[in-house]
């Protein structure tokens, strides 16, 4: 052993061999502090969203529990966009408040289906739902959201949902990202009874008669199918209206580019009740496009129909109208 090294009693060097220096290990603490302090700031600035948020159990529970609806047949098409006020402390849908078509509300029956078409018009992101609570965002009904909270629409992107209410009441359209609706974006849902089925007998011939052309047509990307017009366009699935014992001839012409069929029906959901000989062509030999047909028939017992196109799916994507006997 040298002489510049002594030997400790107990076998360790005299002097300890350090595997950092005092500097290191400051720099060291100074960093896991730095990122302890800002984690901290995060996270306490977020607090009233952390403590917002519903279990997803409770969420849930009004979806879970609600009784099934009977499905009329009849759609509803409402258009909504999330919209905002230049500083952001008033959020709305469609116009802000006093103006026109400000958080627009919606009237409908026990089994309707209430399709909405969701765009976020603003530079902040929103999501959507419909649900019984007069406030908050929990227990949105199942199926009727677009987007979520924590995977929201983000500007200009937009999202379709079906509601088919199950009881009478009043419902409401909703932003559910935390603290939206408390700024505006909710509006109402008003909900009555379900109607009738057509019941009664037909009337004798009226010697009424009554022509309606209608065209098929579908858009570029086929999620949207409809007779004369698109959604949101003029003359959009016209209602047809006549008594019953009037003739009744419709001409229809398959302007799309896939196949389609035609019959009046007393539940759009169910294809093969078509009444009084009204089809036109079927789904296994259907309107090819440019195809044209013509069916006339006497109205039957009073009551609400539907006009649909008969091929599998088109009508829950929008073939469908109102078919009303007096």
């Amino acid at each position: 052993m040298s002489q510049t090294e002594t030997e400790h009693p107990l076998g360790e060097l005299e002097h300890p061999i350090f595997r950092t220096s005092p500097e290191r290990a400051v720099k060291m603490m100074a960093i896991m502090l730095g990122i302890i302090i800002i984690g901290g700031i995060i996270f306490f600035s977020m607090w009233d969203y952390w403590i917002s948020i519903p279990p997803a159990v409770t969420q849930m529970g009004a979806a879970e529990t609600a009784p099934p609806a009977v499905v009329t047949g009849k759609d509803i098409n409402v258009s909504l966009t999330f919209v905002e006020s230049s500083d952001f402390r008033t959020l709305a849908f469609n116009a802000l408040p006093g103006e026109a078509d400000h958080n627009p509300e919606i009237r409908a029956n026990v089994g309707d289906k209430i399709i909405f078409d969701v765009t976020n018009g603003g530079k902040s992101f929103h999501a959507f739902g419909v649900t019984q609570e007069e406030e908050g965002f929990g227990f949105i009904i199942s199926g009727s959201q677009i987007a979520s909270a924590n995977n929201p629409l983000i500007p200009e992107k937009g999202g379709i949902s079906e509601f088919i209410p199950s009881e009478e009441g009043v419902y409401y359209y909703i932003c559910t990202v935390p603290g939206h609706r408390a700024q505006g974006m909710e509006g109402k849902i008003i909900v009555g009874a379900a109607q009738a089925p057509p019941s009664g007998e037909a009337a004798e011939p009226t010697g009424v008669s009554h022509k309606f052309e209608l065209d098929f047509v579908e858009s570029d990307d086929f999620r949207n199918l409809a007779f004369n017009a698109l959604p949101g366009e003029e003359g959009h699935n016209p209602e047809i209206r006549v008594n019953s014992g009037d003739e009744v001839t419709i001409t229809v012409t398959n302007t799309g580019k896939s196949f389609h069929a035609f019959g009046v029906v007393t539940n759009p959901e169910e294809l093969n009740s078509i009444v009084w000989n009204s089809a036109i062509k079927a789904a296994t030999n259907p309107l090819k496009p440019g195809e044209s047909g013509e069916i006339t028939f006497v109205a039957g017992a009073p009551g609400r129909y539907y006009y649909i196109c008969t091929v599998p799916g088109h009508a829950l994507q929008g073939m469908q109208a109102t078919f009303i006997v007096e």
